[in-house]
């Protein structure tokens, strides 16, 4: 097996990073290319809809989001995701997979999967009545997975004050605790998308960037 970190920059997996205007890109870029991708970001249209693989990342409100997923950019997803090729959608990347969210009533996500995103409910408790846990669910905590992009029970790092509610249970590939039991991870055919950050998660995102890497494209 070739180690990614050896691997000719020109046999490397190809991978788009969708520009949608949302959060610093160069992060994931940078985690894309440690794990071993060929990366182009861009807000191309073209080169989205064309992309062998696609991630789109994403920080902000919902409504920004919303906004870019009604223009051009956001339109070139959707026909990528009509192609079945390998999807990742991280943070606000996952949440615009869904129809709608309780942050932005009125605004209209790609509606590829079934539910809505929906807030922490107040208090967010912790093991016992009147342990408040803080909002935004900020830093580090395990996922429970079967799933083969995500180490079973490995910890990955979370920035987020909302969470997807996939109204298709099966759906639901990652858990996380948090005062309660959290959808974070889902995954349908060639999408999957999660609530955490793989580009700042060490070693365990680097594996999951790694093997969606790999992951064939048809």
């Amino acid at each position: 097996m070739v180690d990614s970190a050896s691997r000719p920059q020109d046999a490397a997996p190809s991978v788009v990073l969708a520009d949608l205007g949302l959060g610093n890109l160069r992060s994931v870029e940078r985690a894309l290319q440690r794990a071993g991708g060929r990366v182009q970001t861009t807000a191309d249209p073209a080169l989205i809809r064309d992309a062998e693989r696609l991630v789109v990342p994403g920080q902000g409100s919902f409504r920004d989001g919303a906004v870019a997923a009604a223009g051009a950019v956001g339109a070139a997803v959707l026909s990528f995701l009509e192609r079945g090729r390998p999807y990742l959608g991280i943070c606000l990347g996952m949440q615009l997979l869904f129809e709608k969210s309780e942050e932005a009533p009125g605004a209209q996500g790609f509606g590829v999967l079934k539910g809505e995103v929906v807030r922490f409910p107040p208090p967010v408790e912790a093991g016992h009545p009147g342990a408040r846990l803080k909002v935004p669910h900020m830093g580090w905590n395990q996922v429970r997975s079967t799933h083969p992009y995500i180490d079973d029970q490995s910890w990955y790092y979370f920035v987020h004050s909302y969470y997807c509610v996939p109204a298709d249970k099966r759906l639901v590939v990652g858990e996380t605790e948090y005062g309660l039991p959290l959808c974070t991870a889902v995954a349908r055919g060639s999408i999957f998308a999660c609530q955490f950050h793989p580009e700042k998660s060490h070693r365990a995102g680097r594996k999951l960037l790694r093997t969606f890497l790999e992951a064939p494209c048809s």
